[in-house]
């Protein structure tokens, strides 16, 4: 079988897909794929496209096609094609798309269970992943009565991923009532708000908490803090986008449906650890924690922030966050630890060291404790899945 996938491949969700289409190939038969970038696309046309994958003998194409793009073209050659959401859907093709309004409301309820009741949504618009996310997670705010507390930023440009119009977003993000959790359409866009905060000495995730979409863990991790994200069924989409290509190849009169990829789990990551209270000693508290997670700090620690006994103020922290000042700040510096190996080349030993930690047994015990896997297992298998 031979696919000819049209897709930007700057972004790991392209690598995840091929993935899922190997791993159907490992089980059927050999597949043979070409990366065409949508430069290309973009310069010849959708007929020189079609001609360059005639050429090619291309039994399948996947791609990011424009509404107006005459995509019947490729049926009328023989070639089955499918569609991966861009802009808008298909209605005379199967789809690569996902379960948008469930993704959007899975992040809406994050947020409201950490107590926030001001938010944002920064994406694109009139595009149709970005406008279901938004719909999916104003859904579930105005559901639980905050919808008068969203705010939006839908200026991006979908045809322009990393270029942002700097005093615009300033502005906004300067007027948003603080703390806000701010739900990025994807993780690009993600990122970008990540920058855009630093550079305006806001600060992540006290006064913005912030999650993106795809799970990207190149660009998560390499953030600064990591980016937390929803993890969404790439792989899984590419093995059923292989499997129906495959039928519809063998079966030209076969008219599959789309392809909808489901979302997996909230990997969450320090750009959303915190909780909005107006709780201020359990504010402070969690300010405290989270501006010294680099260095051993113990409950006296805290304690000495907050004018109130330690009994009262643990009553308070477990009402807020669900656990204790002693199992959060563990839980958090083991979430730092696991962000550092992943953004550092050096040592286990040298970066316990960076966080205070002189015993790198002891902090890999508790490492192995709360996460399931030792410190170098981590690294390896994350690495692994990054590509790196």
């Amino acid at each position: 079988m031979r696919l000819l996938f049209i897709t930007d491949f700057t972004e790991q969700f392209a690598y995840r897909m091929l993935r899922g289409v190997l791993q159907y190939a490992e089980e059927t038969e050999p597949w043979v794929v070409c990366r065409m970038p949508p430069a290309y696309k973009k310069q010849v046309g959708i007929e020189g496209v079609i001609a360059w994958a005639k050429c090619w003998k291309a039994d399948v194409v996947i791609g990011q096609f424009y509404p107006d793009d005459d995509v019947e073209l490729f049926k009328k050659e023989g070639i089955v094609v499918m569609a991966q959401d861009y802009i808008a859907k298909f209605s005379n093709i199967p789809n690569i798309t996902a379960d948008y309004d469930l993704t959007g409301a899975m992040v809406a309820s994050r947020f409201l269970a950490r107590g926030f009741q001001n938010f944002a949504f920064f994406g694109y618009n009139n595009v149709c992943w970005s406008d279901e996310r938004l719909a999916g997670f104003r859904k579930r705010i105005e559901e639980a009565g905050f919808g008068n507390n969203l705010h939006l930023y839908n200026e991006q440009h979908i045809d322009n991923l990393w270029a942002y119009d700097l005093p615009m977003l300033s502005d906004w993000l300067k007027r948003l009532p603080k703390p806000v959790a701010i739900m990025a359409c994807d993780d690009t866009q993600g990122v970008i708000l990540l920058q855009a905060c630093n550079s305006f000495g806001i600060k992540i995730p006290s006064e913005v908490a912030l999650m993106g979409v795809d799970n990207d863990e190149v660009l998560c991790n390499l953030s600064s803090p990591a980016l937390s994200s929803v993890n969404i069924d790439i792989e899984g989409g590419g093995y059923n986008a292989a499997r129906l290509a495959e039928r519809m190849v063998r079966n030209h009169v076969f008219e599959a449906e789309d392809v909808v990829l489901r979302p997996l789990s909230i990997v969450s990551r320090m750009s959303s650890s915190i909780f909005a209270t107006k709780d201020t000693a359990v504010l402070t508290a969690l300010q405290f924690i989270s501006a010294n997670l680099d260095k051993k700090i113990l409950v006296e620690d805290v304690l000495r922030q907050v004018p109130l006994s330690r009994r009262l103020l643990e009553q308070r922290f477990l009402k807020v966050t669900g656990t204790t000042i002693y199992k959060y700040i563990s839980e958090m510096r083991m979430d730092r630890f696991a962000e550092l190996l992943l953004s550092s080349k050096e040592s286990i030993a040298n970066i316990a060291a960076k966080m205070d930690e002189s015993d790198t047994k002891s902090i890999s015990r508790r490492f192995l404790a709360l996460k399931g896997c030792t410190p170098s297992e981590f690294r390896m298998r994350e690495l692994r899945k990054m590509g790196v």
